[in-house]
């Protein structure tokens, strides 16, 4: 020590002072470092905090979102049509796995799945945190749940939930309607809020379960519990209920609904039942239904290939969707336009000897042979006279006709609620000379007066204008929903009958119409006498309508003809005559003749109503 001394004595100015700056830049050093490390201790300790306490919580806390009971949907009388029952979806957090591919690949063969379409689902949630929950498959069979839960310690991370679905409590009934719930894609979550809709959700996707998806869907629950480090649940540390969607009520009639698909079975079209003095739709169904059940846990490629290929065209709702030409249910309005131009009286009579001729070229009425001399308007709609109506066309003339078509809401939207309804088409000289550059031709008026030609209409159109000629001329928006209702029954929401429109007649007109229809379903020689009831007295009209030109199938039995060459068949109807209360429209796609293949169908739907009708207190009790 003495020597060391001794040394550090005997240095020299020089050394001294390097040996001081040393010392210093030693000092400066650990302070810095001391510095440093208190300055990170606060900001991981302070600073964020609150972060790191998060993530810490994180790998032992996990959160689960519990799906909301989705609103039931009732029918006019509250019987439910649609409820709930349970699902079973197998859950997979990334968190949880130290080997996700050996999980995944698991999981694929449990499932039997290619690994490709679980990786897609990963991939659609991606930018979420990992110890969010995944859905891998939806809709599992219980075998499949019991032998996850039975090696939930191989497959580290996967869970089971169980979810309300939904459950169709009467099959197919008014699927067009209803519509059916599918998974969220990754278009519609960009376009929602990312607070209520995560990946793997189930939204309504076509008709009302999309269009009211907000009301039906309810809020989502949580569920925080604790977890080890294998992902097996330890304790439930919080839970939030979650809250039941609300009802929706509807208009249709369960009933009514139910005969009209019964009589539809196994043919394509559409039947349509309205209350004439309100709009409200009683029955909406159209033919082929959908397979909704299919839907639930996503539908299969096949499946899915299978209805676009359908010749029947099941995915086409045909009561908004399908366009059809009107046949001869459009000599209601040839006969309204005939009226109020004063073209034709009650007097006025044509002789039909089976053709009327117009510049040398024959336009033959349905009769070969004709319907006789001295045709008047109750005996021309009686027995469907194309002749008398060919006379009305030429002397109205296409554009007057267009207007009396266009009161009667043809041509456009009717404005119901459901989507992607179709307007149809009214025929003009302005449209086909925008739409064709081409003049408009003689000739095509005398196709137009019978509801040939460039006539197109939809189920929905033909009923609404029915009913306005039932109704006194007071054309409504067609209603499907009543209210909107809590999980308790109250009232949240109604929805009033609301008038879009009046027809252009008269009182006068329209008896004189009223009398025409009559005489089709009750006359000495009816087209529309299949649809006769005993104690109701029903007004009609058939119509059919030509698909294509086909001379030498003219003299053919209908079954006889291919059945994509048959015509469509109409029927439209109202009843009592005397104080219409309903109207029903059929559609049968290539049924032939509508006397024949259309007003069986409606008679069944107004023999159901007025039965019902006779026997309320005992159904309502």
């Amino acid at each position: 020590m003495r020597r060391l001394f001794d040394q550090i004595h005997n240095l020299d100015e020089e050394e001294l002072l390097i040996l001081k700056k040393r010392v210093e830049i030693t000092i400066i050093v650990m302070v810095t470092f001391i510095a440093i490390l208190v300055v990170r201790l606060w900001y991981l300790q302070i600073h964020e905090g609150e972060k790191y306490a998060d993530m810490a919580l994180n790998n032992r806390v996990r959160q689960l979102q519990i799906v909301a009971p989705r609103g039931n949907i009732l029918d006019r009388h509250n019987r439910i049509i649609i409820s709930n029952r349970p699902l079973f979806n197998i859950l997979w957090t990334r968190d949880d796995a130290k080997d996700p591919d050996l999980v995944l690949k698991k999981m694929a063969e449990i499932l039997q799945e290619d690994i490709s379409d679980v990786l897609a689902r990963i991939r659609m949630v991606g930018n979420h945190p990992k110890f969010v929950p995944i859905r891998l498959k939806e809709d599992v069979a219980w075998e499949t749940v019991a032998f996850v839960e039975n090696h939930r310690l191989e497959l580290p991370g996967i869970r089971i939930e169980a979810v309300p679905s939904r459950k169709y409590n009467y099959n197919n009934l008014a699927s067009h309607l209803l519509g059916y719930l599918a998974e969220i894609n990754i278009r519609e979550l960009k376009n929602k809020s990312s607070t209520l809709y995560m990946g793997g959700d189930q939204i309504g996707k076509m008709g009302l379960e999309k269009i009211f998806d907000a009301q039906l869907r309810g809020e989502k629950g949580q569920r925080l519990f604790e977890v080890d480090v294998h992902g097996l649940e330890q304790q439930q540390l919080k839970l939030t209920e979650p809250l039941p969607g609300h009802d929706l009520q509807l208009t249709i009639d369960l009933d009514l609904q139910q005969v009209a698909e019964k009589e539809m079975a196994g043919k394509a079209g559409a039947v349509i039942a309205m209350d004439v003095k309100t709009g409200g739709l009683l029955v909406l169904a159209s033919a082929p239904s959908l397979n909704l059940e299919e839907f639930i846990g996503g539908i299969s490629q096949q499946s899915w290939d299978k209805m676009v290929h359908d010749p029947l065209k099941p995915l086409l709702d045909k009561t908004i969707q399908g366009q059809y030409p009107p046949g001869s249910t459009y000599k209601i309005v040839t006969a309204l336009a005939g009226l109020m131009e004063g073209v034709i009286t009650p007097e006025t009579t044509y002789d039909c000897p089976g053709y009327f001729t117009l510049h040398g070229h024959r336009y033959g009425c349905w009769k070969r042979w004709g319907h006789g001399k001295d045709i008047n308007l109750e005996k021309a709609l009686a027995e469907s006279c194309d002749v008398f109506f060919y006379h009305i066309g030429q002397e109205v003339g296409v554009d007057k006709l267009a207007i009396y078509a266009k009161s009667l809401g043809l041509g456009e939207k009717s404005g119901i609620i459901l989507e992607n309804e179709k307007a149809g088409l009214v025929p003009t000289k302005e449209w086909k000379k925008r739409k064709k550059n081409e003049s408009w031709q003689q000739g095509e008026t005398v196709s137009v007066s019978i509801g040939q030609g460039f006539n197109l209409t939809t189920p929905l159109q033909i009923t609404r204008m029915t009913a306005a000629i039932a109704n006194g001329g007071t054309l409504y928006t067609p209603q499907i929903v009543l209210a909107i209702k809590d999980q308790d029954g109250a009232t949240l929401q109604e929805f009033p009958p609301q008038e879009s429109g009046q027809a252009f007649t008269t009182a006068r007109a329209l008896k004189l119409i009223n009398k025409g229809l009559v005489a089709a379903v009750n006359g000495e020689h009816p087209t529309g006498g299949s649809a006769k009831m005993e104690t109701i007295m029903v007004a009609g009209k058939t119509g059919t309508a030509q698909v294509v030109r086909l001379e030498h199938y003219s003299e053919t039995e209908v079954e006889d003809v291919p059945n994509r060459f048959r015509d469509h068949a109409w029927f439209t109807c109202y009843a009592p005559a005397e104080n219409p209360e309903i109207a029903v429209t059929v559609l049968n796609e290539h049924g032939g003749h509508g006397g024949s293949a259309a007003a069986p169908i409606a008679k069944a739907v107004l023999e159901a109503y007025f039965n019902k009708k006779n026997a309320e207190p005992s159904s309502a009790q």
